[in-house]
């Protein structure tokens, strides 16, 4: 046998086995496999995608104009506390819509001034006077958060889904500010619903127990009439104070009421220094969710709960009071716990949300979709059908029209599809109905190589070549035409896949690696085969 013909069926024959290994994952075989198989060897294959398998889309618009606010909201939260640990005594901060109006003691304004500029260089002062600021924020910071929230909340929705353990979900910009999010195979819409959509802003508040308004509290109200008991109350709050709730439920009848705190507006301490948060089980078997805090939240935790000693510090996720315990002592360790009347799903929820971290503002819902697990296997079962009517049809007219010369291509074809589908496996792709269409289209072009090869072949056995020269020169012949029409598409799934989104992408993947294995498998695996025979013993005939 020649050198370059063992080199070239080497090729074919590892290219061939690694395909095979990657692809084992995705075949009923991999499941009998020893363990050991997958510590060595790969343990993914191709997934299925939405439209094969079920599961959720979901197009979210994030409402970035609300970002803006969230962040004047925290900012005029922080200016007294930071004003007085710089000496302004008695400093008074008021949030106007998008402005910030601080009164301060006459004869500090340059103090002030030094102040702001040190710790809150994205505001800017738009009137002043008479012991007075209005502040806001800067233009150029503006738009930043406008920009960079939809980009935040990606991410963030990003790491929540990873946590929530969905394989191969698609998640991806559209547009400006909205978000497209395909959950393959998902088992319960409504948590994932509830766990990517939340906001999760986890703030500490102390209580208000000072205000006469707390002894006709009830301990309980109903579930839904929240609203009434605040407007029942809304003359007697203090400003700087709201009223908020605790999510109580019946052990015994599953009932749920809500239990009224007045707590401060401030927060003193926000979720965004958190760590770490886990489920633990606490000493009566109720799960609660054990926080951890980073070095500047462990410190000011410990300032905080020793300087409020005695007094009730609300945990606050969204406005939803979580617990409200009384703080026994100063708390050194940066660890705490949120404990309150859930289960272990919803404990386990929280401690997703509160890992992944808080969206930078809320999320809308635009578009919806559950898709049955039914419809992917109905497209399955019809795929095969089809593919199976298809493949028996190209196979019979190829052995029929070219005989052995046409069994050799299709053995070809079979070769370009394990390649392609362990390809795919290789690269962990999604596999679509878009990205089945590809695989066709590229099986379609592969039949049609080696029709071109096969005819040019003939052509030249007709006018009396010997089988040997009339195979080089059939090959030589259909080449130009092969991969001129080969390549031409590859540029179009290229530019597809730089440019498409979702399913135009599954498309150009699969469409643009079958014609590249295509031209492989046409070209040197059939060519081999006949240099093999040529090798071994000159052809006097063809069966073609």
């Amino acid at each position: 046998m020649k050198k370059g013909i063992k080199g070239r069926l080497l090729s074919i024959i590892v290219s061939f086995v690694i395909a095979v290994f990657f692809l084992l994952p995705s075949t009923p075989i991999y499941s009998i496999l020893p363990t050991w198989w997958s510590a060595i060897f790969p343990d993914k294959g191709v997934s299925l995608g939405l439209d094969l398998r079920g599961g959720m889309h979901l197009v979210l618009e994030v409402e970035v104009e609300k970002a803006v606010d969230n962040s004047i909201e925290r900012t005029a939260a922080s200016l007294p506390g930071v004003l007085k640990e710089n000496g302004i005594e008695n400093p008074s901060v008021k949030r106007e819509g998008r402005l910030i109006r601080l009164s301060f003691p006459s004869g500090k304004a340059d103090e002030i001034k030094t102040i702001l500029d040190e710790n809150f260089p994205n505001l800017v002062t738009k009137e002043e006077g008479g012991g007075e600021k209005v502040l806001a924020l800067r233009e150029s910071e503006k738009s930043r958060i406008l920009t960079t929230s939809t980009l935040q909340a990606l991410e963030t929705i990003r790491n929540r889904v990873d946590e929530f353990g969905v394989a191969e979900p698609l998640i991806q910009k559209l547009g400006d500010n909205q978000i497209l999010i395909q959950l393959p195979g998902i088992t319960e819409p409504e948590r994932a619903m509830e766990l990517i959509g939340k906001t999760a802003l986890l703030e500490f508040k102390l209580l208000n127990e000072t205000n006469a308004i707390i002894r006709d509290f009830p301990d309980q109200i109903e579930s839904g009439k929240e609203t009434e008991f605040i407007d029942r109350f809304k003359d007697r709050i203090e400003e700087g104070d709201k009223i908020l709730f605790e999510r109580v439920s019946d052990e015994e009848t599953g009932a749920v009421k809500k239990r009224p705190y007045l707590v401060k507006n401030a927060a003193i301490l926000a979720g965004d220094l958190l760590t770490d948060a886990r489920v633990s089980i606490g000493e009566f078997n109720d799960p609660y969710v054990s926080i951890t805090f980073d070095n500047d939240g462990a410190r000011l935790f410990e300032k905080i709960t020793g300087e409020n000693v005695q007094r009730r510090l609300a945990i606050v996720l969204d406005d939803n009071v979580y617990s409200a315990p009384r703080i026994q002592e100063k708390i050194s360790g940066g660890r705490a716990q949120i404990s309150g009347t859930f289960t272990h799903q919803e404990a386990s929820d929280l401690a997703i949300i509160l890992r992944a971290g808080a969206l930078p503002a809320p999320v809308k819902v635009l578009q919806n979709v559950t898709v049955g697990p039914s419809l992917g296997s109905d497209s399955i079962r019809k795929g095969w059908i089809s593919g199976i009517i298809s493949t028996a049809l190209v196979v019979g007219f190829m052995v029929i029209y070219y005989r052995l010369s046409g069994l050799l291509a299709v053995a070809a074809m079979g070769i370009n599809m394990i390649l392609l589908l362990g390809g795919l496996a290789t690269l962990e792709a999604t596999l679509t109905l878009p990205g089945i269409a590809g695989i066709i289209l590229s099986i379609g072009m592969a039949v049609d190589a080696n029709v071109l090869i096969l005819e040019r072949i003939r052509e030249e056995l007709r006018v009396g070549r010997p089988p040997r020269l009339a195979i080089d020169a059939g090959y030589e012949k259909a080449f130009t035409s092969i991969f001129d029409s080969n390549v031409t598409t590859l540029i179009t799934a290229m530019a597809l896949f730089m440019f498409g989104t979702g399913p135009i992408r599954g498309f150009a993947v699969t469409l643009g690696l079958g014609i590249t294995i295509n031209l492989f498998t046409a070209l040197v695996a059939t060519k081999v085969v006949y240099d093999y025979l040529n090798g071994r013993k000159r052809l006097e005939t063809l069966s073609v």
